[in-house]
């Protein structure tokens, strides 16, 4: 294995601790670290184009590349926990996907449409419904068999309050993207489609600067609160060649929305790049504040259940 290491802030690497699937992750919170047997050249120019995009912003910034066919994955600050907002929602569909499986049937319609507003609108009722639906017991079990162990879920009905970590989003999605014993390829196929089809004023962050001739699989997450400010996180899959690869960035500290946006989009965009040279055609960044946000969108006001 071969490893780049970049340091932010004049911070060095001193170690690696091991990372599932023969990865690595920086000891230190701070450092860029890519890793690749195969394409080591590549790895050293991601660790150190991560590290130019993200060094003037303000923002708290966790991040996760994982790309098998290359061999390679970056890491910074992977398990670092973060108010997961609405990303979460992607791991209450795989909850409900696989409840289905176990119990050996297809998805109800009033499920099914749930599903497509929680995930392609990003609706609230939406997803507390499922989560009260699902019930926490299920969603463990899920969080159980997806290995997401560093995945807490939020206090009674506050899904947005679920702390999530940028090594377990990207275990989440490799199950949406890789063939294994917790979802099958219909419920993979299912999510991923939902998540291919999410409205156009919501398929901003990750999804910057990839190429069109991938198919880009999101799900973002927006969420103020009187600390930290703004989190504003952005995960997906693109897909078309080969396995695909995913990319995972959390965020906090944004005094902004659309700063947090402009960090994670200043980021993709270079990841994108770098896994793809020589591609001209690519996904704009955003360019205005989306109108849709609202202070309180990822915390609906719920009582707690039991």
């Amino acid at each position: 294995m071969i490893v780049a290491a970049v340091s932010l802030g004049g911070a060095s690497v001193s170690a690696l601790v091991p990372w599932p699937g023969g990865e690595a992750l920086a000891a230190t919170a701070s450092s860029v670290v890519c890793s690749s047997s195969s394409h080591p050249a590549l790895a050293a120019k991601l660790a150190r184009d991560i590290q130019t995009a993200r060094r003037v912003r303000v923002s708290t910034v966790a991040v996760r590349v994982d790309d098998p066919a290359a061999g390679l994955s970056c890491s910074l600050n992977a398990a670092m926990h973060f108010d997961s907002a609405s990303v979460v929602k992607a791991t209450i569909l795989g909850a409900l996907l696989r409840k289905a499986m176990e119990q050996h049937r297809f998805l109800t319609r009033a499920e099914a449409d749930l599903a497509r507003s929680m995930i392609t609108i990003s609706d609230n009722g939406a997803a507390s419904a499922l989560w009260n639906d699902v019930g926490r017991g299920w969603l463990q079990h899920f969080l159980n068999l997806a290995g997401m162990r560093q995945t807490f879920l939020g206090p009674g009905g506050y899904w947005g309050l679920t702390q999530i970590t940028a090594s377990d989003e990207t275990l989440l999605l490799r199950l949406l993207r890789d063939s294994n014993p917790v979802l099958n390829s219909a419920s993979r196929s299912y999510a991923l489609g939902l998540m291919a089809s999410v409205v156009p004023s919501q398929r901003w962050g990750v999804a910057a600067g990839a190429p069109t001739s991938l198919t880009a699989h999101i799900k973002n997450g927006w969420l103020p609160r009187s600390t930290h400010e703004w989190r504003i996180h952005s995960i997906g899959v693109f897909t078309g060649r080969g396995t695909g690869y995913s990319i995972v960035v959390l965020t906090e500290d944004d005094p902004t929305m659309p700063y947090g946006i402009a960090t994670i989009e200043a980021i993709a965009r270079v990841i994108h790049r770098d896994l793809n040279p020589g591609t001209a055609s690519v996904i704009p960044q955003s360019t205005a504040a989306p109108s849709w946000s609202t202070p309180d969108e990822d915390i609906p006001a719920l009582p707690s259940v039991p």
